[in-house]
């Protein structure tokens, strides 16, 4: 065939090449790569990868990897159940890349409709845990426990504080992989854990805070109220860690007396998928919104007094409070809470309590029958799983692979099993042959203690769209709304948003990868397992490592990860000294944050004028922290868009003094196939999928962020309680699932055969290509601030525009906001570098769409000196008053000097695709004033 993939993928032609060549001043992609990458770290060694593979050849492999996985109905339980996406959400949203192709909402303007969507979210979890303030997401359930824990030692007291408060209780009738990754956390901090029943633990003095599950691991559903009590007479905060279809039955968490809920939304309509990618959740109390970790989305007004959502409080926090941060969260799932919250419009209150109704019921038939044929059930008031007491535990599990059915067996004389939304007479029957009973479907139902009393999901959002004709429109109206790939170039620097093909996307949808629970035995996984196990080879050789962890579910989260396992090895290896990280100004935003929760202290290293680490300053604090070194994170190229040249002297210090070197992969897309961390001399890395490897953003999640180890840290790789072959003997988890987001890795193995190892070095050149092509065609209206020795810049450029202020009256936050009014996304704006725009155009962009971008900025230049001229009002002129709705622009009144067309079509080529922003520019600040989270 004339085309390979790699020719699909990159935006430039081949003629095209040529020419952005010239433009550059280059012959050759090679001869442009040696001026870009340091000689000593480039490398022209092929990689040891798969051969590329056409579309039609990858796809039937695919098939013949799904087929090895085994259909069964799995009733573990554990945290992942039963459920069917609704297809109306599945075909408009999942399947929808105006939907998985936005970025997070950071310009509120351009992502309303996501926004709207999030809003339905935190409406939706405050409504079924009680609370009034919740945040639009979290990783999972596991992280979103392990964070509910870090938000209450950070609430204590000046007293607490002072006294040294630092003990966690655990009720021990929570999930092992739960527990694991409180643990991990916990030790980092410094935080002590004590396990306890807590019907009778008695509240020790040095306690700060709690961890109840609601219902337990066993199933049962306890009355927390007396406990409660107890602890908030001791100034003792409670967390409860939720199934959140239990509580459309069962009393909500805020009514008997938690402070904080947390837990996953994956039984909202999300496939089990291996283990994920889910929505974790976190609500509270209105008076801790300062610390809620996460994103929170709020009502605010624009200009033209509408109403707009828009990111409230901690919008990038990490970005600027640093190692001060409540969390290292830079993204969490938003496109699957999206679906979750979809999930409860579609179904509304009625749909969901009888869903939640079904597997009560046949969990308590279940039961009865068993109790009359002799068996104990350990629980008395449940939800939807129930623990046996067996004497022949092996026979019924024999009989249930037979049956193709999976229970979880906790120890050797107990079953539990857990019923769902899919629950019905078919496993009724298949439970009777398993245990060789029989059981009648009666009327069967639960205690009435511990009965909700409060009606859910009253709002209006969840009580009117309820045929699928509405359903689709109010979808489609949402999506109209929000800017994605599927409009235009999105360029954000460090972010790397390109070409999610819809090849790498079209199997998220397959049953034989979706149906899969991560507890399932092995050989019943087998072709799930050859994705994790292909894709942990094949990054391993990308970055010149020994082995790869998949367990961390975004970049943020293996950022932790890899210092983890740095800590990890220095407290093995009896080196708990060590606990200094140096950390340059250069490297990506929350790197600080991740060493502050990883038990780090962080020293900062400046960089020079051209953006460089200053060398000199790194040696001297080394050396300073000598034996207490533990080592330095950073990103390669660096955050400042360029390769630094003095790379391996850098390495060479760490190493010197002892220390580790954790690189960031967030700028990975410019290293594939030219250079390695390994080759360069880092001991560990993470890399962003969701990046590099072709992963969509989803508006803001689900991300996927593996990291990648040398052959000293290998060992120190993430594990987990239930399945410990997924990493390192006997550590302690990261992440809910062993091995992260498996549904999603699909994507990043389809990029990687498709491509093989010649498509990954190209896609790489032409992503250094287009950088420095429209760096070239920016110039001299618009300087790029930092570059490299040679004068180019990396896979982005940082545009200059600290003195527009001073010479225009504008800033660069008008610039994003007249961008909208073109159709663009702005550029990651003012950082690393405050009045900045970072761009970063990904080997995915045409050279037509590259050209228009700069055509835009030249034009807004233009507009800049206008209003420094006096043509245009200092104020009232069309940047300050970008962007502009269409309510305004066809509207019955215009009071601006400036005409409707050159608000709305500056450019001729606007006309024919024209993108209509939301809503006029928002009020940020009324809307943190005025914290409305709730539709």
């Amino acid at each position: 065939m004339k085309y390979t993939f790699a020719d699909r993928h990159n935006g430039p032609r081949e003629a095209q090449v040529s020419e952005m060549l010239k433009v550059v001043g280059a012959s050759s992609l090679e001869e442009l790569v040696q001026q870009t990458v340091p000689h000593d770290i480039l490398t022209n060694e092929r990689m040891a990868l798969d051969e590329a593979l056409s579309e039609s050849e990858y796809l039937a492999l695919l098939k013949q990897i799904a087929a090895r996985n085994i259909p069964f109905r799995s009733m573990i339980g554990m945290g992942w159940y039963g459920t069917s996406t609704p297809s109306v959400i599945l075909r408009n949203i999942f399947e929808n890349p105006a939907w998985y192709t936005s970025y997070t909402p950071y310009q509120a303007e351009i992502s309303q409709g996501r926004l709207e969507a999030l809003m339905v979210f935190q409406t939706m979890i405050s409504s079924l845990t009680g609370f009034s303030l919740s945040n639009c997401s979290m990783l999972d359930d596991a992280t979103a426990v392990a964070e509910a824990m870090r938000m209450m030692y950070e609430l204590r007291g000046k007293e607490a504080r002072a006294a040294g408060k630092n003990l966690l209780f655990i009720d021990r009738n929570i999930f092992p992989h739960v527990l694991s990754v409180v643990k991990t956390r916990a030790e980092a901090l410094n935080i002590e854990i004590e396990l306890g029943d807590s019907a009778n633990w008695i509240i020790k003095e040095r306690c700060f805070g709690a961890i109840l599950q609601y219902p337990g691991a066993d199933g049962s559903v306890n009355d927390y109220a007396p406990f409660c009590e107890k602890a908030h007479e001791r100034g003792v905060l409670v967390t409860a860690y939720c199934d959140l279809l239990s509580l459309a039955l069962f009393k909500e968490p805020a009514a008997w007396g938690a402070d904080i809920a947390v837990g996953s939304a994956q039984r909202f309509g999300l496939p089990m998928g291996f283990g994920g990618p889910t929505a974790g959740f976190m609500a509270t109390r209105d008076e801790f919104k300062r610390n809620l970790p996460g994103r929170i989305i709020g009502l605010s007004y624009d200009r033209l007094g509408g109403k707009g959502y828009r990111l409230a409080l901690q919008t990038r926090e990490q970005h600027i409070k640093r190692e001060r941060a409540t969390s290292n969260i830079c993204t969490a799932s938003a496109l699957m809470a999206t679906m979750t919250g979809m999930y409860a419009v579609w179904y509304g209150p009625e749909g969901i309590r009888e869903i939640a109704e079904n597997a009560c019921r046949y969990a308590h038939i279940t039961a009865a029958a068993l109790e009359r044929n002799g068996y104990t059930i350990v629980n008395k008031n449940f939800f939807d799983t129930i623990e046996i007491k067996a004497p022949n535990v092996e026979a019924i599990r024999s009989r249930a692979i037979e049956n193709g059915m999976n229970f979880f067996y906790p120890d050797e004389g107990t079953i539990r099993m857990s019923f769902d939304e899919l629950s019905c007479r078919k496993d009724i029957d298949a439970i009777s042959e398993i245990f060789q009973i029989r059981i009648t479907e009666t009327d069967c139902t639960a205690s009435e203690a511990m009965a909700r009393q409060t009606p859910i999901l009253v709002e209006d959002i969840f009580n009117k769209y309820h045929s699928e004709t509405e359903m689709m429109r109010y979808i489609k109206s949402l999506e109209r709304k929000d800017i994605s790939l599927a409009h235009s170039m999105i360029p954000l620097g460090s972010c790397t948003m390109k070409l999610n093909a819809a090849v790498e996307m079209l199997p998220l949808s397959w049953a034989e990868f979706g149906n899969v629970h991560p507890y399932a035995p092995a050989n019943q996984v087998a072709g799930s397992l050859q994705i994790v196990n292909d894709i942990e080879h094949d990054l391993a050789v990308i970055t010149g490592f020994e082995k790869c962890s998949l367990q961390p579910n975004s970049g943020a989260a293996g950022e932790y990860a890899g210092l983890i396992t740095i800590r990890n090895y220095f407290r093995a290896t009896g080196q708990t000294g060590r606990n200094i990280m140096l950390i340059p100004t250069s490297a990506h935003g929350t790197n600080p944050a991740s060493a502050a929760m990883a038990g780090f202290t962080i020293e900062t290293v400046s960089c020079d004028e051209c953006g460089n680490i200053h060398v000199e300053e790194l040696r001297e604090k080394a050396e300073k922290a000598g034996e207490n070194l533990a080592g330095m994170m950073i990103t390669y190229p660096s955050t400042h868009g360029v390769f630094e040249v003095r790379i391996r002297e850098i390495m060479d210090i760490i190493h010197e003094f002892g220390g580790m070197v954790y690189m960031d992969g967030a700028n990975m897309n410019a290293q594939v196939g030219l250079t390695s961390p390994g080759l360069i001399g880092a001991d560990i890395c993470h890399l962003n999928l969701h990046k590099t490897f072709a992963m969509p953003h989803g508006g803001g999640g689900p991300g996927v962020g593996p990291i990648c180890a040398g052959k000293t840290l290998s060992p120190y790789l993430p594990g987990h309680p239930i399945v410990p072959e997924c990493g390192g003997a006997g550590m302690t988890a990261v992440g809910a699932a062993p091995y992260g987001s498996p549904l999603l890795l699909i994507i990043t193995h389809a990029y990687i055969k498709l491509l093989g190892p010649d498509g990954l070095r190209r896609a790489s050149q032409i992503a250094i290509l287009n950088a420095n092509y429209m760096s070239a065609m920016l110039q001299p209206d618009f300087s790029t601030l930092y570059t490299g020795a040679t004068g180019r810049v990396a896979h982005e450029c940082i545009i200059d525009l600290r003195h527009f202020k001073a010479e225009y009256g504008v800033d660069a936050t008008d610039i994003a906001k007249r961008l909208m009014d073109f159709g663009f996304h702005a550029p990651t704006l003012s950082f690393p570098v405050h009045e900045t725009l970072m761009v970063e155009p990904t080997e995915s962009e045409s050279k037509e769409e590259m050209d228009r971008f700069v055509e835009t900025l030249k034009y807004i230049l233009d507009e800049c000196r206008r209003i420094a001229s006096g043509e245009l009002d200092k104020e009232d002129n069309p940047l300050r008053m970008a962007p502009h709705a269409a309510n305004e622009v066809c509207g019955d009144e215009w009071n601006h000097p400036y005409t409707r067309s050159e608000a709305a079509f500056p450019l001729e080529w606007i006309r024919n695709n024209k993108f209509w922003p939301g809503t006029a520019r928002i009020d940020n600040g009324l809307g943190d004033r005025n914290l409305i989270t709730k539709l």
